[in-house]
């Protein structure tokens, strides 16, 4: 097992910026890095609804341990509701300790909407569905999160990342 693996965490509520960030982390850390994106993992491998008790969450732990043995750096990025997702973060927890680096996108709901528009899927859903999804501070609570804000573009974003992994 790589016991030098650590995982970043990248959570926030619909169209925060953390897929896009995820995958500019991506790009940056290089060969080594794995990224695990909820979305991709739910709703096109498994077809599932999010909620609780969804079968994407074992398939996250599993796909987390495998880049613990495997890889330098994964990324974990989605909504990852705090309280159904909770299995997968007490997982994390207890396999990676002081490796694992977590981010709070605490992004305003107008912001999101204003972001999501410039997506390529913004005819998939719209501010209806973002507002029903929404969950204000959305925190972990057993895995401390440091907080981004709106004012930080995507590449200090990925800097102040980048930077607190390599520490």
């Amino acid at each position: 097992m790589n016991k030098d693996t650590k995982l970043i965490i990248l959570r926030g509520n619909s169209g925060s910026g953390k897929s896009t960030t995820a995958k500019e982390l991506q790009k940056k850390f290089g060969h080594g890095t794995m990224l695990i994106p909820q979305d991709i993992v739910r709703r096109e491998m498994l077809f599932v609804k999010d909620g609780p008790d969804n079968e994407a969450v074992q398939l996250l732990i599993d796909l987390v341990l495998y880049g613990k043995k495997h890889c330098d750096i994964i990324i974990l990025e989605g909504i990852l509701n705090a309280t159904w997702y909770r299995k997968l973060f007490e997982t994390i927890l207890e396999e990676f300790d002081d490796k694992v680096f977590a981010y709070y996108f605490d992004i305003p709901f107008e912001e999101t909407l204003n972001r999501h528009k410039q997506k390529p899927n913004a005819n998939e859903f719209g501010e209806k569905e973002m507002k029903r999804w929404w969950k204000e501070k959305d925190l972990l609570g057993i895995i401390p999160e440091a907080d981004i804000h709106k004012e930080l573009s995507l590449e200090e974003t990925v800097e102040l990342i980048y930077k607190d992994v390599l520490r």
